[in-house]
């Protein structure tokens, strides 16, 4: 006995945990040991200012993503592939983070995924709770850079060809944001790199009532799931959300990595190594992060029904494809090219 984890001998020498909560640690350990899957137990916040108040890695991945677009878009403009001038570039891009990215996102993820928050409108305003569409976004952006090119009299199909380019690194953001918060988790996997999300809870009844149960003998204040979630990096904690969760993909980092880094490098290359005509750069992103998402979605845990067999962000996928393909066929059909270069 004096070998095993601390956990485990007090609960059976001090006699604090009932019967069951000792089988659930037992098997815990067993994962523990013989798997050793990280349970996930980030904290949402940066740092506190009060226990439910401050701010959040979810914010700050927007503040960069917004910050990353910025700069590229200035060095884009700067080396003549945007006819956007450098001096505008700011207002651009505020525009696109105001109108396209957050409202676009938003409006995106309570159509397309949450219908039901309109029965409660409030609920749309609390985006600190994470909740945005990347395909809302897409509509957004569109619709926001088809009126700005308009207004300032600039080629609609130019300006998102450059837009897209700096798009990926705000995916990237976001989606590590999106695990740090441990939402959006994947399916079930039995990889070495599996881990354990404790949010799980909230989408598994079954699982919840485990937990809750479980958790009566190791602390009697956590009566709920909310509190369960928040109390998972504590080691008594953990030893019981081990032996209840399941482990699962961590396809948060997938999408990180393809949506992120693999497209940035795809477009970063196009961009500024092979000569193409306005519009192809911004069907190539459509159709790439359709085909990324659509496999990626294959180790993603649906957060929403089903559509003829597909999850949502497949299903949508499939009309960015169309959508991308057609930029890319218009583009070589009649094809100009950015002012500030050369033929």
């Amino acid at each position: 006995m004096r070998n095993f984890p601390c956990s485990l001998r007090t609960a059976v020498i001090g006699r604090r945990y009932s019967f069951p909560a000792i089988a659930l640690l037992a098997r815990s350990m067993i994962i523990q040991c013989v798997l050793g899957y990280y349970l996930h137990h980030l904290d949402p916040f940066i740092f506190h200012v009060t226990k439910t108040f401050g701010p959040r890695w979810y914010g700050l991945a927007y503040v960069l993503a917004f910050l990353s677009s910025y700069l590229l878009f200035r060095v884009l403009a700067r080396r003549g592939y945007a006819d956007l001038p450098v001096t505008r570039v700011a207002d651009f891009i505020t525009g696109c983070a105001l109108f396209g990215v957050l409202l676009g996102g938003r409006l995106g993820y309570v159509l397309l995924y949450k219908p039901e928050m309109l029965r409660n409108p409030l609920m749309i305003f609390q985006v600190w709770e994470g909740g945005m569409s990347s395909h809302g976004g897409m509509v957004g952006l569109i619709l926001f850079t088809l009126y700005y090119a308009r207004r300032h009299n600039i080629s609609w199909l130019n300006l998102g060809d450059n837009l897209v380019v700096t798009a990926p690194l705000g995916l990237f953001f976001g989606r590590c944001a999106n695990f740090v918060n441990g939402e959006l988790y994947g399916r079930i996997a039995t990889v070495p790199w599996a881990m354990q999300f404790p949010k799980e809870l909230f989408d598994h009844p079954a699982e919840a009532d485990k937990a809750v149960a479980a958790m009566s003998s190791v602390d009697p204040n956590l009566t709920n799931v909310d509190d369960i979630v928040a109390a998972a990096g504590r080691p008594e904690v953990k030893d019981v959300l081990r032996s209840i969760l399941n482990p699962r993909h961590p396809s948060q980092l997938y999408e990180a990595f393809f949506e992120g880094v693999v497209l940035f490098t795809i477009l970063w290359f196009v961009r500024t190594r092979l000569r193409q005509p306005n519009g192809v750069l911004t069907g190539l992103f459509f159709v790439c992060y359709a085909l990324f998402r659509i496999v990626v979605e294959y180790f993603r845990e649906p957060d929403a029904s089903l559509i003829a067999g597909f999850t949502r962000g497949q299903f949508f996928s499939f009309f960015l494809f169309a959508i991308g393909t057609a930029y890319i066929i218009a583009g070589k059909a009649r094809p100009k090219f950015p002012k500030n270069i050369r033929s």
